[in-house]
């Protein structure tokens, strides 16, 4: 959980361990309560809520989600949550071309447990959507590198956005 949130650097994690053996009794067991609480990770405003919102079509959330991410670039850098939603959509055209729906998880290389959420996304978006999405997403995600224009984060992830549930 860590390394999804804190990525590879192993200092930052061995960091913040060190942070939760301060906090966190001797002998406990640390639970991802004890992650959410004590290393400032948010687990309501994260890049997995976003894509789980998105896929739900909850535009609500994933709205109120960007905000807090522009509001925290730092801890949501624009380049981590287009690749995130990037990857998410690539494999949920992936899933709509997939004749044997049994073995999604395979194929998408996930863990069964997330093929319901693919599911549900698949009826909010037909695969044309999906590809227009993709589409979407490529253009983001340069004009977030800075070519061709110069907007802030939070109207990349507005963009982002109306691209995807326009």
């Amino acid at each position: 959980m860590l390394a999804e949130f804190l990525g590879t650097d192993l200092s930052k994690i061995s960091n913040e361990i060190d942070k939760l053996t301060l906090v966190i009794p001797k002998g406990s067991v640390i639970t991802s309560k004890d992650i959410f609480e004590n290393i400032g990770i948010s687990k309501d405003y994260n890049v997995f809520e976003l894509r789980k919102a998105l896929g739900e079509g909850n535009q609500l959330k994933a709205y109120q989600i960007a905000k807090y991410f522009a509001e925290n670039p730092k801890d949501n850098p624009m380049v981590l949550t287009t690749s995130m939603v990037f990857q998410y959509f690539s494999q949920l055209l992936q899933y709509h071309g997939l004749k044997d729906k049994k073995n999604a998880a395979s194929a998408l290389k996930i863990s069964p447990y997330f093929i319901k959420d693919y599911e549900i996304a698949a009826r909010h978006y037909p695969m044309k959507k999906v590809s227009a999405v993709v589409d979407t997403l490529r253009q983001v995600d340069i004009r977030s590198k800075g070519v061709g224009a110069s907007l802030g984060n939070a109207d990349l992830l507005k963009e982002m956005l109306i691209g995807i549930f326009g």
